[in-house]
């Protein structure tokens, strides 16, 4: 699994975490003890910051032909990927997709990602 976003500790067990203000939402797959399920597969609870363990934004980062990347998300055998290069005429030359004005992805091969790592920020 690759991850972005927040994640949180909570009893010693980590969570996909939403933190709004005074409350995070901490996010389950499966039904847990004091979650709610908000869709088919998808629990949540809402707890008060100071009973989190730890909080962090995690962000996977990899190298795809030879360059940095973000990991964005991931579907079967494909991820999708960001460049962060910050170089427009190598985002060309790989063909990547333009999703903004200096944003580049693409859809890469799982197989093909190097130093697939995770950062805490």
């Amino acid at each position: 699994m690759m991850r972005d976003g927040f994640y949180a500790s909570w009893h010693g067990v980590e969570y996909e975490a939403s933190p709004e203000g005074d409350r995070v939402r901490l996010y389950a797959g499966g039904p847990e003890e004091g979650f709610t399920e908000t869709a088919s597969g998808r629990y949540v609870r809402v707890v008060p910051p100071q009973e989190i363990d730890h909080l962090a934004y995690v962000k996977t980062r990899c190298t795809w032909h030879g360059h940095p990347f973000q990991v964005l998300g991931e579907h079967e055998d494909w991820v999708r990927v960001e460049y962060t290069g910050g170089r427009t005429p190598v985002a060309e030359e790989l063909g990547l997709d333009m999703f903004d004005r200096g944003v580049y992805q693409s859809w890469a091969p799982r197989d093909e990602l190097q130093d697939v790592r995770e950062e805490l920020i």
